[in-house]
């Protein structure tokens, strides 16, 4: 089992910026795969940003080169700094560990953390 708490959302002018942080209940070194995932209003979830327990990341095409996707292992927290923020930005943006267990993977997700990017 894992509990996930993001923070950090809120709303941001076109063109700010925002970090979001997800702190896990256990050692994200022993988590395979932690991402920040985002969901607006009518649309499907959508993969954000993802990094892995050897801390390499990807990002979604449409945010590379504005969010980047970070860690602290010694906080067990993972962030993502958002920049130059755009109004199709704006979601709920839900942290997700994916865990691999005796029974199986298992992905654990947080509350979620408004962001509305505002014209």
């Amino acid at each position: 089992q894992v509990q996930l708490v993001e923070s950090g959302g809120g709303l941001v002018q076109v063109g700010g910026s925002l970090r979001l942080s997800c702190q896990a209940s256990k050692s994200i070194r022993q988590i395979n795969a932690m991402g920040w995932y985002r969901q607006a209003p009518g649309k499907e979830r959508e993969l954000v940003a993802t990094i892995t327990s050897g801390g390499i990341t990807m990002a979604a095409d449409s945010v590379k080169g504005r969010f980047t996707i970070s860690r602290d292992t010694a906080k067990n927290t993972v962030f993502l700094q958002m920049n130059s923020l755009e109004p199709e930005d704006t979601a709920v943006y839900y942290c997700k560990a994916r865990l691999y267990r005796a029974a199986g993977w298992g992905d654990y997700w947080g509350q979620g953390t408004q962001v509305t990017v505002s014209s």
